[in-house]
């Protein structure tokens, strides 16, 4: 396939350039992969020793899904999904109370077709792009100066590097923003705290992931992997800020004290807590720029436009606008063009799918039992195959408008 595409590297605006890309999640890798393979000299900066293959299971939608089949990793990624067939909404005692399989919702539902560990994940597309790709593990920016000719970085390791362009693929609490983005915080929070990590697997795990709420705006779910353990998730609602600053110790206390009375399964998960060493913490929010880029530099998935678990499109979104990123920066020779037409083609899908329904945080928290048990018996009815079937016709019809991706290979080919 790299191969295939040298053909036309000549022809684009992208030959021979360097671009530095922080980050090596899921955002940072693919942007490499398609740069190489137009043409560029990619360099990814990690700020950890090595690849982070800690988290939870993540899904790739819609517009997504093409992007993975035209890097030739989607029978990869289909081989090592968790296959999860569905999630169950459960009571204290455990009981469902309504039930959506992978199908529901013609696959775009609570649990997509294709689900996978982050971890899996960004496996993949390291292997996918290390041979072609310049990695380096264990450094970070300390400062970013845009020239107007050049970007010069200066690395904590103390190295000092020129760049044609950086991109920003660091996430929500992107450093690389922080340093060339002199706005105020950009990140919009949610009031809602989440924590996830790995404890062992029990028979009653199953194949499904099952999903229980307690009074006080708490949730517990527990989801079977494909590695024989199984994957935890506590979240509270909580509009006091700065919990995600705590370190690790102080971080599991808060979640012991705050789940100490939770029932259903939740001892046995705050047991697992304990010794979790993959464990991870986080304020949910989402964040929303006017611009994504100053200069030669450009932010990408999280960094630039989080939408937040809530909204299940992280990962999509990260691949999508990698995508998009790197057809544009090869099709054009002037970076500030490239950005605007990168920008202007993903901010409607981007503002779409950081859309949350007023009320969706205590509609998915819900604060009393009363309030719990109204939401369980409603999803009851939603989980209908009669009603699911006609949401999932309602919807279709208006995910038309989603993204069409260019075909870059075929544009640069003609140019």
């Amino acid at each position: 396939m790299v191969s295939r595409s040298l053909s036309y590297c000549a022809k684009n605006s992208l030959k021979s350039r360097n671009v530095l890309i922080v980050g090596a999640g899921i955002a940072g890798p693919t942007l490499a992969y398609f740069l190489q393979r137009f043409g560029a000299h990619p360099v990814v900066l990690e700020r950890a020793p090595q690849l982070r293959t800690t988290g939870q299971t993540i899904d790739v939608r819609d517009a997504g899904r093409e992007v993975v089949r035209r890097m030739d990793i989607d029978r990869t990624i289909r081989q090592r999904s968790t296959k999860e067939e569905g999630v169950a909404i459960v009571d204290s005692a455990g009981r469902t109370r309504a039930a959506f399989g992978v199908e529901s919702f013609g696959g775009q539902g609570f649990v997509a077709e294709i689900e996978i560990l982050r971890g899996e994940l960004v496996n993949i597309l390291y292997e996918r792009t290390r041979d072609h790709v310049e990695y380096i593990f264990g450094d970070h920016p300390l400062s970013i100066n845009d020239h107007e000719d050049h970007v010069q970085v200066t690395f904590a390791s103390g190295n000092i590097r020129k760049f044609d362009m950086v991109i920003g693929a660091d996430g929500m609490r992107s450093k690389t923003r922080r340093l060339v983005f002199e706005d105020k915080s950009p990140i919009h929070h949610l009031n809602m705290y989440i924590a996830y990590f790995t404890i062992p697997y029990s028979q009653s795990d199953g194949t499904w992931s099952r999903w229980y709420n307690a009074p006080g705006g708490r949730s517990v779910v527990i989801r079977p992997d494909n590695q024989g353990t199984t994957r935890a998730l506590l979240s509270f609602r909580e509009a006091h800020r700065s919990y995600e600053d705590l370190d690790i110790d102080q971080q599991k206390q808060l979640l012991q004290n705050v789940f100490a009375d939770a029932g259903f399964e939740t001892p046995r998960v705050l047991s697992g807590l304990k010794n979790a060493d993959d464990f991870y913490f986080e304020a949910l929010g989402q964040v929303k720029l006017d611009q994504w880029s100053r200069g030669r530099v450009a932010l990408l998935g999280d960094a630039g436009y989080c939408a937040s678990p809530i909204s299940g499109m992280g990962t999509t979104l990260a691949f999508i606008g990698a995508y998009i990123l790197a057809g544009e920066m090869s099709r054009h020779q002037n970076h500030t063009e490239a950005f605007r037409q990168y920008e202007a083609l993903m901010r409607p899908y981007v503002i779409k799918a950081q859309k949350i329904l007023p009320g969706s945080t205590r509609i998915a928290a819900p604060q009393t039992r009363t309030g719990i048990a109204l939401r369980n018996t409603l999803l009851g009815l939603v989980a209908k195959p009669a009603v699911t079937g006609l949401i999932t016709k309602l919807t279709q019809s208006k995910t038309v408008e989603k993204v069409t991706l260019p075909d870059y290979e075929n544009i640069l080919a003609q140019q």
